[in-house]
């Protein structure tokens, strides 16, 4: 007699786990209707709509409420941030996705989970998380090892709760200062920015977290630094400075998903692209994951971009230019989509093509498991029947969480200018200045939850510790007396704070000023998305602050907490200190004051340059020989501070280069060798940046350009020697004939302490023919180093 098992009916191939995600995925495809795979194709954003405020750009012109029962029986592809939205405990944020993930799956026919994403720029954008450094500090560590380890924590607090994709990291390459987004980028630098970026990738997915890259392409790089502003460059500035981030976070980083950007590139939206985002990012580099639209993107290209004339004929351009998934609410995805393709306009082929890549990231995370489970881990083994138990009970913001925090932010301090007064020696009187030195939010980029989302509800505490500076310098000086003023706010015309900032000042030993940024969106702040600018003068009148406290004699200690680098006038050569931080996150008033006391010793070098003119912009160190200052121009991009710059509390010597092999084949590398040692009397970091200079090439070459670092710290009085492997591949760029090449010819190899502070320079040669390469090009130096 058969079995009871025998009898059954043997389960569906998309729900066999032995079998590969794509198979299992065209499994399921083939049983899905039409409407049903185009349900795959959206997200919804319940509670989007509620009062409290924008958190997206037009979200109540493009934001309506979903009609859950119209749209769940067919299935759902997204969640679009359950615990990023507004602020809910974390335990019943958890228990409100199981909740929805159960309610999606019981009522579509095939039980598919949606995937649930948040954003996580400068850590999880959920209430009670821990806000880290923002990711120009993360430039600013020049440490990719201390960024992967961050976002491997932040991924592990992603999934703990049930969120499956982060919407992060952001690799534009920050073109113009005035931008407002400049605080989300890593620097200026593509090197940089991929390097930095990778890890974080590698962070994220190594935690089980879709990464997602954005914004693919070119949005920094908008015209005089406005949002969504057209983007207009040639071909090789696309190719060689916006796009290498992108092509090695998909190569080394394994990212698993990229959003387009809302800029056009001259004149083509990204978002209808073809071009890039098939030709480049899936034919030629490889990607086989998603394309998720920036929120609203798609039905940008009828309302802004006016490639479109109707709903519909927005999604089909998108979805022929390889957009897969509509973010953050369904507006073109779904009826006019679907209209479309009945009109025999859009092919249903390209619906088949998005859902089997939707549905196979579906199958690699576990969502067409048969014992897919939609309890987080976070809530194993809880009562779910038992909300009130549950309060409380999830932590985001534990003290490793914490610990990582600090050692970021300590990491991405930057001591631009020391005339002698750091570290500050047991002052008597702290006379503590400005608008920046007992505001909690002063350290929190835009995409932190408090700024993003928690200034919409006033009424509800941070959920985190925010020691103000004022708190932390109480703290870390005891014996001190500290004296406060704010002097001015932010970005306020009122300088009726002006007298009393003044007489505390007189009366100190030194004068700590807080100066920067008010971190906000559209409008609501000095700095973040949509809050561009129209010079690099410090907002409101703080440089005017700033002058007169020069003028008291007092030393003066100038502190930046910012989201972009502002020129900063007499300061550069008067102050007595500039200390530079980019929105430092919680723990970053306890690093700024670790430094001001001597306890951390500063080992933060410039991610952007710091302007000595405000109205200069755009003007990056990455720029060819007429870029620079000439005698034909009137105006001088020379910066105050350059790109790498940064000091630490001792001193170090470079010396005894040794040019092992200086001259190879087109396909060959150099081999240098030299000494760094600390001659000064407390350990330090240095960092070690390699400059290549091309004097003369087929088309115009930037002056120099970052292509390897290395963080080198070194105990007082100790010395490494360094060797360095630089592949001839690394001198490639892109010729006339917009493909890749290494050209044969003389170069210099510069070993810098910032790109204006070369300390050992290697003349080198390439001989041999033109070489031409692609995307599997090597991307770096190889470091190593040994006591000398």
């Amino acid at each position: 007699m058969e079995s009871e098992l025998e009898t059954e009916t043997a389960a569906p191939a998309w729900r066999d786990a032995s079998l590969p995600p794509h198979e299992r995925a065209a499994a399921l495809l083939a049983e899905l209707t039409l409407p049903e795979k185009v349900a795959q194709l959206f997200g919804v954003w319940v509670g989007a709509s509620d009062e409290g405020g924008e958190v997206a750009p037009y979200q109540h012109e493009m934001e309506e409420p979903p009609d859950l029962e119209e749209l769940l029986p067919d299935g759902l592809g997204q969640l679009t941030r359950p615990f990023g939205t507004a602020p809910v405990d974390p335990a019943l944020g958890a228990l409100s996705l199981v909740r929805t993930q159960r309610r999606i799956v019981g009522t579509g026919r095939f039980g598919v989970p949606a995937m649930a994403h948040e954003e996580c720029l400068a850590g999880f954008a959920a209430w009670r998380a821990t806000a880290y450094p923002v990711p120009l500090s993360w430039g600013a560590s020049f440490d990719p090892d201390l960024v992967r380890r961050v976002a491997g924590r932040i991924g592990r607090d992603l999934r703990s709760v049930g969120v499956h994709q982060g919407l992060a990291p952001v690799l534009d390459v920050t073109r113009d200062g005035r931008w407002g987004r400049v605080e989300e980028t890593i620097g200026e630098d593509p090197y940089l920015v991929g390097t930095i970026g990778t890890a974080y990738v590698q962070g994220l997915e190594a935690a089980g977290v879709v990464a997602t890259l954005k914004h693919f392409a070119g949005y920094s790089a908008s015209r005089a630094g406005r949002n969504l502003a057209p983007v207009g460059m040639g071909a090789r500035e696309l190719a060689d400075v916006i796009l290498p981030p992108f092509e090695m976070a998909v190569r080394e980083g394994g990212a698993r998903s990229v959003m387009h950007s809302y800029t056009d590139l001259d004149g083509v939206p990204s978002a209808a692209d073809a071009e890039l985002l098939t030709g480049l990012l899936r034919d030629t580099w490889g990607f086989t994951g998603t394309v998720v639209a920036d929120y609203f993107g798609i039905a940008f290209l009828k309302t802004l971009h006016g490639v479109a004339g109707s709903w519909g004929e927005a999604a089909g351009t998108a979805l022929a230019a390889g957009v897969d998934v509509e973010l953050p609410t369904v507006k073109t995805f779904g009826g006019p989509l679907l209209e479309e393709v009945a009109a025999g306009r859009v092919p249903e082929e390209l619906i088949y093509r998005a859902a089997l890549r939707v549905l196979t990231q579906k199958a690699e995370l576990g969502l067409l498991d048969p014992d897919w489970d939609p309890v987080p881990p976070a809530l194993a083994g809880a009562d779910l029947d038992d909300p009130a138990s549950l309060r409380g009970t999830v932590e985001l913001d534990r003290p490793e969480n914490r610990a990582l925090a600090r050692e970021l932010a300590e990491k991405a301090v930057v001591l631009l200018r020391n005339e002698g007064v750091l570290p500050l020696s047991r002052p008597r009187r702290i006379a503590l200045i400005g608008p920046n030195a007992d505001d909690p939010a002063a350290v929190l980029g835009c995409y932190s939850f408090p700024r993003h989302v928690g200034v919409h509800h006033p009424r509800v505490p941070a959920g985190i510790a925010l020691p103000t500076l004022r708190e932390a310098l109480t703290a870390e000086f005891p014996g001190s007396e500290l004296v406060h003023a704010p002097g001015c706010s932010v970005d306020g015309p009122g300088k009726e704070g002006f007298a009393a900032a003044l007489a505390v000042a007189r009366d100190a030993d030194v004068a700590v000023l807080a100066l920067g940024d008010r971190a906000g969106l559209f409008g609501r702040g000095t700095s973040g998305e949509g809050c561009d600018a129209e010079s690099l003068v410090l907002p409101g009148v703080q440089q005017e602050l700033l002058d007169a406290l020069l003028d008291t004699g007092t030393p003066v200690v100038v502190v930046l907490l910012a989201g972009r680098p502002y020129a900063l006038g007499r300061a550069v050569g008067e102050s007595a200190a500039v200390v530079q931080s980019f929105f430092p996150g919680e723990e970053g008033t306890g690093a700024i004051a670790g430094v001001l006391s001597g306890r951390v010793d500063p080992s933060g070098r410039l991610p952007v340059s710091v302007p000595r003119r405000p109205y200069v912009q755009p003007s990056t160190y990455l720029a060819a020989r007429l870029g620079h200052a000439t005698d034909v121009s009137g105006t001088d991009p020379t910066p105050a501070f350059g790109f790498g710059h940064g000091l630490a509390y001792t001193s170090f010597v470079w010396s005894d280069l040794a040019v092992v092999r200086g001259e190879t084949g087109t396909d060959g590398e150099f081999l240098l060798e030299f000494t760094v040692r600390n001659t000064g009397d407390r350990d330090g970091t240095e960092v070690v940046q390699l400059y290549l200079h091309d004097p003369v090439a087929s088309v115009v070459q930037p002056v120099q350009r970052l292509i390897g670092y290395h963080r080198l710290p070194l105990a007082a009085g100790r010395a490494r020697r360094v060797r360095v492997a630089v592949p001839a591949d690394l001198a490639s760029f892109t010729g006339r004939d917009g493909t890749r090449r290494v050209e044969p010819g003389e170069l210099e190899l510069r070993l810098s302490a910032s790109s204006t502070d070369p300390r050992l320079t290697a003349a080198v040669a390439l001989t041999g023919p033109v070489r031409r390469l692609d995307h599997t090009r090597r991307l770096h130096p190889v470091f190593s180093s040994a006591d000398a």
